[in-house]
């Protein structure tokens, strides 16, 4: 067997798919305190500023720990075509969510969002090889039900800001995937490669700057702390676990969207989100137990 293909083996032990499991879950936790900071500084920095500086942060704070070693795994590894799809994903995706939440309530950008799942999911299964049961398929499906309960089609959903956020999950999902096949790649390369993708994306396409103040600089400092963690734990997740199985845990998201938009914005959850998000936790931790019960 190649380098390349020992790098690519699949790892079958349950018990990593828990810890999989955990690592998605904490990714999604971390993002959404990263998310709150971002649109309270998108209402005065723009877009490509809050980006840029995030992505700088995290640079500094990630490149000291690289070694020559990571990068000979990529190297081993090969398939640029799918280091350029995550990087162009991922970029996409971050400039699509910022750009939704300067208008959109943070939980319908959330709602919009958890639709990754079932693409994900779709793609695992026609392009990874990943073997997707029918029970983890009706728990995708009724995770996805979850999120339109609590988006109430018809108004979010028809706003070109609910279209870019459509665009960031279509861009998310490719990028996710792409991490799943690459997850032999050490987790520092891939978090540092995501992060330099957006930083070229943003300082290319970024105008209009705004001197940010004492307390917006601090703010931006924190948003590339915790979106470090945040890609951490993520890419951690999907290099421990198959996508179709930790990508669900997102739709948790959408409850911490609710209650932090609610603590810091103001945003009152109505009726039909809490419905949806009675239903989301259902569905995730019907995933969770079934993948306990596996590592038994």
């Amino acid at each position: 067997m190649s380098p390349a293909s020992r790098l690519n083996a699949v790892p079958a032990r349950p018990q990593e798919g828990l810890a999989g499991i955990g690592m998605m879950a904490l990714s999604v936790a971390v993002f959404a305190g990263s998310n709150v900071i971002a649109k309270w500084l998108v209402m005065d920095c723009p877009v490509g500023e809050t980006l840029f500086v995030r992505c700088v942060v995290t640079l500094m704070l990630l490149l000291p720990f690289l070694r020559r070693h990571d990068l000979l795994v990529v190297w081993a590894v090969g398939r640029p075509w799918l280091h350029l799809l995550r990087l162009v994903g991922g970029s996409l995706d971050s400039i699509c969510y910022y750009w939704a939440i300067t208008v959109l309530p943070l939980a319908d950008a959330s709602a919009i969002y958890l639709a990754a799942p079932i693409c994900v999911t779709g793609l695992s299964a026609l392009f990874l090889g990943e073997r997707v049961d029918w029970q983890r398929w009706a728990a995708v499906l009724v995770g996805f039900a979850g999120v339109l309960i609590a988006l109430r089609p018809g108004g979010a959903t028809l706003s070109v800001y609910a279209l870019v956020a459509l665009a960031g999950t279509v861009s998310y999902s490719a990028s996710v995937a792409a991490t799943r096949r690459l997850r032999k790649v050490p987790n520092i390369v891939l978090v540092a490669s995501q992060v330099m993708g957006v930083l070229v994306f943003t300082g290319a396409t970024a105008g209009g700057w705004v001197w940010p103040s004492f307390t917006q600089a601090g703010l931006l400092v924190a948003v590339g702390v915790l979106s470090m963690g945040g890609f951490l734990f993520l890419n951690r997740g999907l290099q421990l676990a198959p996508a179709s199985v930790v990508t669900p845990l997102q739709y948790t998201g959408i409850v911490w969207a609710g209650v932090l938009g609610y603590l810091v914005f103001g945003d009152v959850p109505g009726a039909s989100t809490l419905a949806g998000a009675a239903v989301i936790i259902a569905a995730g931790a019907f995933i969770v137990l079934r993948q306990r019960r596996a590592a038994l």
